[in-house]
């Protein structure tokens, strides 16, 4: 590995933009403690707002709203020239400071619920399709390919794993949890994309 090596990776920023908000305030407050200064989206950010922790909103950061009801919000350059810029590479690290990129150094994003949606008895495809999310996977595709240097984390479970680690270490989180986490990621997608195909699948037969 030539990014990041074996070094732990202290946190600076994190995005924090989730659809389950288990555990969300205190992770934030946590994070906080640390120091760290958090972007997030709407619903989120208000909910972290609503409990005293100060956030900058995504829209703000980029200067683009979030359009089309919310499909698009988080994807911008200023968004993923942050997660995908290598530490340890000279002209990542030049170009995301000519176009006044700032590095996000985590990023906590969990999907819209798309497996509880088709479950509901009266559910439109219509319901199905809004539920589809797209910003949050890239968003978690992006940081778990740039796991040397970015801590993904898309389970409410990890929470308290990851404040223990930071404790422990002054405010970093080491390669190897990194690397447990950037799989997870990749795991948590591949079954939400396979959710997806098998209700169109299913739809699809239906007709």
């Amino acid at each position: 590995m030539t990014s990041g090596g074996d070094k732990n990776t202290k946190v600076l920023s994190a995005l924090i933009s989730v659809s389950d908000k288990n555990g969300v305030v205190e992770l934030a407050r946590e994070l906080r403690a640390f120091g760290v200064n958090i972007l997030s989206t709407g619903g989120t950010a208000k909910t972290l707002r609503q409990s005293g922790i100060d956030v900058v909103e995504v829209s703000d950061y980029t200067g683009f709203p979030e359009i089309m009801d919310g499909r698009v919000k988080t994807l911008h350059p200023k968004v993923y020239g942050g997660i995908l810029a290598r530490r340890d590479n000279a002209t990542d690290m030049d170009t995301i400071q000519r176009y006044g990129i700032n590095r996000i150094d985590m990023v906590v994003v969990n999907l819209y619920p798309f497996r509880e949606t088709i479950r509901r008895p009266s559910v439109t495809m219509q319901d199905a399709i809004e539920n589809i999310d797209i910003g949050g996977p890239a968003m978690i595709r992006a940081a778990a390919k740039n796991f040397q240097d970015v801590i993904v984390v898309v389970d409410p479970d990890s929470y308290g794993d990851i404040i223990a680690q930071m404790n422990q270490n002054g405010g970093s989180v080491s390669l190897a949890m990194r690397m447990a986490l950037a799989e997870k990621a990749f795991a948590h997608t591949a079954s939400y994309d396979y959710a997806i195909s098998e209700y169109l699948r299913g739809v699809k037969q239906s007709r």
